[in-house]
């Protein structure tokens, strides 16, 4: 779990404002897209702590349900943090499959998406090009060819973004960071992992020196 709130903290929010009910908006750590919103009270946001999984007080049932309980789409929590009023919660998770139970990965599906979220939608397709492996596709292509040619594929354009970088030509940076992001995404998939496991340990080494960095002297 990367950041959550302390006892103080939790007693310090707003819990009168709405009948001890707060808004929780959902997020996936991954991309940052809006996932859901519910509402949790204080017996909620104790068990969403205390399991990992984020749960909510159901206002139509009257009782407690964690999410994914009958689909197991869980979310995994990953932070939960408050706005400035302390009457609106923030709740970061790894979602365990669809979170809108229409099976769409949001239930915000027309709000419009960032280039993270679409770094997400095509580490979904590349797993479905992985999985299904249709005739006549460059993803497909790759898969078949495997592991030690995608690497060095990736080596090949990670060289020609260097490259473009140091020639001080934006457009070809660009593009050639594109290339690179997609085949990354190949070679990840192709053992076994995928983007989110990157973005997991970028998130685990936040506010961490890095070991391999040393100051100019």
């Amino acid at each position: 779990m990367d950041a959550t709130l302390s006892p103080r903290q939790i007693d310090a929010l707003d819990w009168d404002k709405q009948d001890g009910l707060l808004p929780a908006v959902v997020q996936d750590a991954a991309n940052l897209r809006v996932l859901m919103l519910g509402y949790m009270d204080r017996a909620a946001l104790d068990a969403t702590l205390a399991s990992g999984h984020v749960t909510f007080f159901s206002r139509s049932k009257q009782r407690l349900w964690t999410k994914g309980e009958s689909s197991g789409h869980f979310l995994d929590l990953v932070s939960i943090e408050t706005d400035c009023d302390r009457d609106t919660l923030l709740v970061r998770a790894l979602p365990h499959g669809p979170t809108c139970h229409l099976g769409r990965d949001s239930c915000f599906p027309s709000a419009p998406g960032d280039g993270l979220a679409f770094l997400a939608e095509l580490d979904a397709l590349v797993a479905t090009r992985e999985r299904e492996r249709p005739a006549g596709s460059y993803t497909t292509g790759l898969f078949e060819r495997g592991v030690r040619a995608i690497a060095q594929k990736v080596g090949e354009e990670g060289v020609e973004t260097a490259l473009a970088a140091v020639a001080q030509d934006e457009a070809a940076l660009a593009g050639e960071a594109a290339d690179l992001l997609f085949h990354l995404q190949v070679l990840l998939r192709a053992r076994g992992l995928s983007l989110s496991d990157a973005v997991a340990v970028l998130q685990q080494r936040h506010g961490k020196p890095h070991r391999g960095f040393k100051p100019a002297e």
